[in-house]
């Protein structure tokens, strides 16, 4: 009998909501993979959930820090030491150093999932001592990792530079390809006029996102109205800026959407944003999941010209890239697409083309090997 891979995923998150672990899981059940997920959810007041792959487990944020990652800290090993696995994938860098420990012990494969450039993410750029710490962790922690898997090219090349690695595999943060099955009218939802425009922004609500962009744009432009699919800790800055602005009638915040309904939300927008900022090397670098999810549900994409953002932009013509330093970049694009429908109607045609090649399925076709054979 053929021995299935047993494979465990631990991730400071939501699992269920994150579709680069739902991606991967699927596929790695689809060659004969046994999964086990371990994540942690604390935005929602629900309870821990468990199913026979999943487990969730719900944290108290609370004011001290300390207190919550000693608690997931806790949690995490304890779950760790009774899930045996022959590839552990550390999602995360706080997961790094508990996943390392364990899957050393065992003789087990170590896949290290840098979804940022963790030193240099937005939130730690004014913070040099905690930068500096997390910095030895990771410098430590990811040399002894057998694969480190990054979402864009620019951040295989800086963090093999930066720590002196070789051993890094870019697997895009890219959807299922799919179609909307129940695409969500969010005219007849939200009562909004036919004339008026939608904007869209997903994703976890924090600074850098370019969201205030947006919305001191929208005082400017009564045309739009702008929904937001997800939460974070800004959600209530961003709810008092509406309301200052006096657009609040006209944002609406949606709360976190289940992944697997996802497409069917985005689908039922005009335009997606991903105005990130250039607030650090690892925004400087992004090219998030939204992007690509928009383009899947034949939304065209306003998004800041970041390089890795820029060149998906250009090259599949489905949207503009525009400096969103000068502000007004925003008020000029949004005012074209308003007055050029016909743009817009050019742009979801090449989002249906796109789609064809920028898609999970294809993705996955093209590294599955190098995760599957090396274990």
């Amino acid at each position: 009998m053929v021995h299935k891979k047993k494979v465990c995923i631990s991730f400071l998150g939501n699992a269920l909501n994150d579709s680069r672990i739902t991606n991967l899981s699927n596929s790695l059940k689809g060659d004969g993979c046994k999964i086990s997920v371990i994540g942690f959810e604390w935005f929602i007041s629900s309870k821990d959930y468990f199913d026979d792959e999943i487990k969730i487990f719900k944290l108290d944020k609370g004011k001290i820090s300390l207190l919550f990652y000693l608690n997931f800290s806790l949690i995490l090993l304890r779950e760790l030491i009774f899930t045996k696995a022959d590839i552990y994938f550390a999602e995360d860098i706080y997961t790094l150093p508990f996943v390392t420990i364990i899957a050393r012990a065992r003789r087990a494969k170590i896949y290290y999932n840098s979804r940022e450039l963790y030193p240099f993410i937005g939130g730690l750029r004014n913070r040099p001592k905690i930068q500096s710490l997390v910095a030895k962790i990771e410098k430590y922690f990811i040399k002894k990792v057998d694969i480190v898997l990054t979402t864009g090219k620019l951040d295989s090349e800086f963090l093999e530079k930066y720590y002196g690695i070789n051993n890094t595999l870019v697997i895009r943060n890219i959807p299922l390809y799919q179609q909307p099955l129940l695409k969500i009218n969010f005219r007849k939802l939200y009562n909004i006029a036919d004339d008026k425009i939608i904007l869209l922004y997903q994703g976890v609500l924090l600074e850098g996102r370019g969201i205030p962009l947006i919305l001191k744009t929208m005082s400017k432009l009564p045309q739009t109205y702008l929904i937001l699919l997800g939460d974070g800790e800004k959600k209530k800055n961003f709810q008092k800026l509406a309301v200052d602005l006096g657009i609040s009638n006209r944002v609406i915040f949606a709360g976190t959407i289940l992944q697997k309904d996802l497409i069917n939300y985005t689908a039922g927008a005009d335009v997606g944003l991903s105005l990130i900022e250039n607030i650090s090397i690892s925004y400087y670098h992004a090219l998030p999941n939204k992007l690509f999810e928009y383009i899947m549900a034949g939304l065209p994409v306003l998004c800041s010209d970041l390089p890795q953002m820029k060149v998906i932009i250009d090259n599949y013509n489905v949207g503009e890239s525009i400096n969103i330093e000068a502000e007004d970049n925003i008020l000029i694009v949004l005012k074209k697409w308003i007055d050029e429908p016909n743009l817009l109607s050019d742009f979801r045609k090449n989002c249906a083309l796109a789609a064809k090649e920028l898609n999970w399925q294809k993705e996955y076709k093209d590294v599955r090997r190098r995760l599957l054979d090396f274990a």
